[in-house]
């Protein structure tokens, strides 16, 4: 997998002072928790998903996670185990004539109801198991969370790794009266399984469910009051300096036109100074399409230090991976902060002379943004996150 298979080689070496590196799910777990990138929920009701995948229909994918649980009505999830197991067992059997290769898989991952859903899994899908990066666990708590962990480090071995993502959506992580005892009880019991941790997702969807909230078009999740306090507190124990882990950021639900309520969100001023009249009508079109909620919404996420994102809808692939690529002044800076730190330099002036860079407390953002830039790569100097969005792609929609 690589990010911006789409771009021609030409477009590559315009846009990126660096390019992005291409990963499997066997990279170094560290670097491959940045490697995310727009993670597509689907069904596994869904027909034909190992079709989908041989065909790379939907383009850019790079992270795909197979939904057993709120996708699946309680009365479809036997037909969809049945289905899941059939497709992955189709894949694997395409995989192993070599019309596919590992190589090219997506990180694909499933989403399971409870453990013994996995054992039973694991069980029927033998050797085709190993086409799985690993497994998404929902509503992840201290009381249902470790029987699950120790069976995914039984599952992990070095020439197949096999990774846990859990998800924060339960009402303990979102109650104040509950939330920094559970936060912290997580955050112990994920640090014993720490090698088999690849990242750290929020379900903003369940916990507004909890409070009768569902936001609109025009609201980011940090325009939620309860959910903006709780996002708050998930960054302030899974991503301290001492022991952080990669949190992604919670899921933009809309992807269809309808009557706008509130004016759109998207400043005018960068699409007018890189491309001027015609930049004014590509953004009309962005907005038309509602892409300048999630935009907002990924810049904010950014702006909180959570990398890549959950999407329902493959528009979304391009818009997420653009904006997460790295700019040639957040690259020079954090190279320049991590040479720094083996002298005594304590404060330098930015290469730009617009900041000043200082080596202690901006180390490690230094070391977040050069492990980001190998998977999503650099911008040159000259080139924006804008001209990455701009490059027409074409979508299926599912």
């Amino acid at each position: 997998m690589e990010f911006f298979t789409y771009f021609y080689e030409d477009e590559i070496k315009r846009y990126f002072f660096q390019r992005p590196r291409a990963f499997t799910k066997y990279t170094n777990r560290e670097l491959l928790s940045y490697g995310l990138g727009a993670t597509l929920y689907m069904p596994a009701t869904r027909p034909n998903i190992h079709q989908e995948i041989l065909s790379k229909k939907h383009v850019g994918l790079t992270s795909l996670v197979i939904d057993l649980e709120d996708a699946i009505g309680d009365k479809d999830v036997a037909l969809a185990e049945v289905l899941l197991i059939k497709e992955l067992l189709r894949l694997h059997v395409e995989c192993r004539k070599g019309l596919i290769n590992h190589e090219d898989l997506p990180l694909m991952f499933i989403r399971i109801r409870h453990l013994d859903q996995l054992k039973q899994l694991s069980e029927q899908l033998g050797d085709a198991l190993n086409l799985l990066t690993g497994v998404v666990i929902p509503k992840f708590s201290v009381e249902n969370g470790r029987d699950i962990l120790e069976m995914v480090r039984d599952i992990h071995t070095d020439a197949h790794p096999f990774y846990a993502m859990p998800i924060l959506e339960s009402p303990k992580v979102i109650q104040r009266e509950s939330r920094m005892d559970e936060l912290i009880g997580i955050k112990q019991l994920l640090d014993q399984y720490r090698n088999y941790i690849l990242n750290v997702r929020i379900g903003a969807t369940d916990f507004c469910g909890l409070y009768g909230i569902r936001r609109n078009m025009d609201t980011t999740v940090y325009d939620i009051a309860v959910l903006r306090d709780c996002i708050s507190d998930i960054i302030n124990v899974f991503q301290r300096f001492d022991s952080p882990y990669v949190v992604s950021g919670p899921v933009w639900e809309y992807f269809s036109a309808k009557k706008r309520m509130l004016k759109p969100q998207l400043r005018q001023t960068p699409f007018w100074e890189r491309y001027g009249e015609e930049g004014l009508k590509w953004r009309a079109k962005l907005i038309d399409e509602n892409m300048d909620g999630l935009i907002r919404e990924i810049l904010m996420d950014i702006s909180n230090g959570l990398t890549g994102k959950t999407i329902i809808h493959p528009s979304h692939i391009k818009v997420v991976q653009a904006l997460n690529v790295v700019s040639y002044e957040e690259f020079i800076d954090a190279r320049n902060i991590v040479k720094a730190s083996d002298s005594n330099n304590g404060v330098m002036k930015s290469d730009f002379a617009n900041k000043m860079n200082e080596v202690k407390p901006h180390y490690f953002w230094a070391k977040k943004i050069l492990l980001k830039s190998q998977i999503y790569g650099v911008l040159h100097e000259e080139c924006t996150n804008i001209d990455l969005i701009r490059k027409e792609v074409y979508v299926q929609h599912p």
